[in-house]
């Protein structure tokens, strides 16, 4: 398994972005390789706070519209609300990206000219104790994006069973001591739920036979910094609840029967999982005839920009154009 980078960046996280907003990545290099144009029809599927939104509108201008898509509804009114400023028509969908095709037929479109996603946790999510996203801050295990979701990070901790959770572990985050802190979850939930973030921190110490005044003198002696103990799981049961491999697949899958002929796709991954699945599917994609045009390499921001802002430093962005011949089996 690849390491996943986007823990590590969290490590020279040092608080730049302002609680309740989120600074979007690769502003430029989207707007350089998408060529938003006036009058196209851009849909951003997961439009979170609207950084890369307001630099679409920018270039669409009034004759184009903008279709925003979210998981998250509170997020959502927010982002309505910032949007609604500008002169651009705007539709909003309460919606994961995996239902994009639904949302194109809603529209009554004959397809996208540019679909764009910025997959993973957004700033306001993590910053937010209640949504319980991070081990930095005490709070329940909620990890729910969607809000219409059945199931919590504390109902799946509570329930799988102590292969899967190791499994979960080791696969979506490469945990090396995946089997000790299973091991530890179901021992602990014997006794007690675990429903908060404190307690599944507490488990993994525990686990890795570490508490937390060791962990700081380690962080504290190393030159880069020490990785959390508890990153990996939590980014591990986040992605489960969400089922964000299993949406970014069915998106990656339909997407090229929503673009139009000579219509672009750009994607900014977090993470080695995702960002294979997406160089996987583009160059699928090109093989077969559905994309006259790839992205080579993989684009990462600039050092000035890991800089100015440190949870930018493993966002890894690619892009695909449909061809022309390709959207004769859209229909």
């Amino acid at each position: 398994m690849e390491a996943y980078p986007e823990i590590e960046a969290h490590l020279r996280e040092k608080g730049t972005t302002p609680a309740g907003t989120h600074v979007p990545v690769l502003v430029e290099e989207v707007m350089e390789w998408l060529r938003p144009a006036p009058g196209e029809v851009v849909v951003d599927c997961t439009v979170g706070y609207g950084g890369h939104a307001l630099e679409f509108m920018k270039r669409i201008g009034p004759t184009g519209k903008l279709i925003a898509l979210d998981v998250d509804a509170a997020e959502l009114e927010r982002t309505r609300q910032r949007l609604s400023k500008e002169d651009v028509p705007v539709s909003l969908h309460h919606s994961n990206f995996a239902g994009i095709a639904k949302v194109l037929n809603q529209e009554k479109l004959d397809g996208f000219d540019i679909i764009f996603a910025d997959l993973g946790v957004s700033s306001m999510q993590l910053d937010n104790p209640e949504r319980g996203m991070s081990y930095k801050h005490e709070g329940p295990l909620d990890l729910r994006m969607d809000d219409r979701l059945k199931q919590t990070g504390a109902d799946l901790l509570n329930s799988l069973s102590e292969e899967d959770l190791a499994n979960t572990l080791w696969e979506l985050a490469d945990e090396p001591d995946h089997q000790k802190i299973a091991r530890q979850i179901v021992a602990r939930r014997a006794r007690e739920p675990i429903t908060r973030t404190s307690q599944l921190v507490q488990i993994i110490f525990d686990a890795k036979g570490l508490d937390a005044k060791t962990w700081r003198r380690q962080q504290q002696a190393s030159q880069t910094g020490t990785l959390h103990p508890a990153a990996r799981t939590f980014q591990a049961l986040r992605i489960l609840v969400n089922d964000e491999l299993g949406s970014l697949r069915e998106l990656l899958r339909v997407a090229p029967y929503c673009l139009r002929p000579d219509g672009r796709i750009g994607v900014i991954s977090f993470h080695s999982g995702e960002d294979r699945l997406v160089k996987q599917s583009f160059r699928e994609g090109e093989r077969t005839g559905i994309y006259k045009s790839i992205s080579r390499d993989v684009i990462m921001p600039r050092p000035e920009e890991m800089r100015s802002n440190p949870r930018s430093a493993s966002a890894k962005f690619r892009w695909a154009i449909k061809s022309v011949q390709g959207s004769e089996s859209n229909h």
